[in-house]
């Protein structure tokens, strides 16, 4: 039972705790998780260290690379915000790397996919909402609620159309961090069970699977990086709505 556990595509996903930790009655252990978010703060410090260190005019493959990283989420909240987004280029561009690199750090053999974690998705997405909401408001005052009245609704179904609108506004958080990790999920779930066929069919038969196994894994780097990108771009639509009162 133990041993078919641990070969089930869902044993990938499972949290263990490297360094147990109990505080006040608290779980608050060092677990797989951590160890790779922690690896994916380290990976993006060592990679713009990297990029920055020379400024050469003519730059090498990490500056190029830094380089590229910065006018590409630059360019994202330009298209998606506008000038007025530039002053939270820091707290998009922290996002985008740490979820990009979470999620190709978990390509890597027996490593963990911290982002197929809902807790760890919805932290950062209810981070966004609460960030967002605060913004409007800050921004727009008790004005920031005409957001939920759709421009040129009928008095008799206005008030349906807010309901609808708040409950949409209040679900964000939920689909943002719902998307990312079951897109995710489900990607490595199939690697896992094609992984399983491999071995199965033996040498043999095994180059069939192997073959799709290793064209599966390119379209789920791929994915990887699609899905840190549809993250960030969705972060800053809803941060153009707080700012601009868009629907």
């Amino acid at each position: 039972m133990a041993e078919h556990a641990q070969h089930s595509p869902m044993a990938q996903f499972e949290v263990k705790p490297i360094f147990p930790l109990q505080l006040a009655g608290h779980d608050i252990s060092y677990t797989n998780a951590s160890l790779f978010m922690t690896l994916a703060v380290v990976a993006v410090v060592l990679f713009l260290a990297a990029g920055m260190r020379k400024r050469a005019l003519v730059p090498g493959r990490f500056q190029s690379m830094a380089e590229l990283s910065y006018e590409f989420v630059t360019n994202m909240i330009k298209d998606n915000i506008g000038a007025s987004g530039r002053q939270y280029f820091p707290i998009i561009f922290t996002l985008f790397m740490f979820v990009i690199t979470c999620n190709l750090l978990g390509m890597l053999p027996y490593s963990f996919t911290v982002t197929s974690q809902i807790v760890v998705t919805f932290a950062f997405a209810a981070m966004v909402f609460l960030g967002v909401t605060t913004i409007a408001f800050v921004r727009h005052g008790v004005d920031f609620l005409k957001f939920f009245v759709p421009a040129g609704a009928p008095g008799w179904i206005a008030p349906l159309m807010v309901f609808i609108e708040l409950l949409a506004y209040l679900a964000r958080p939920v689909t943002l961090s719902v998307r990312l990790a079951a897109n995710m999920m489900a990607g490595h779930t199939m690697l896992k069970v094609i992984g399983g066929f491999v071995v199965a069919l033996g040498f043999t038969l095994g180059w069939m699977p192997f073959l799709l196994l290793t064209l599966l894994t390119g379209f789920e780097i791929f994915v990887a990086v699609l899905q840190a990108y549809i993250f960030t771009v969705l972060v800053c639509v809803y941060l153009n709505d707080a700012l601009h009162l868009h629907h």
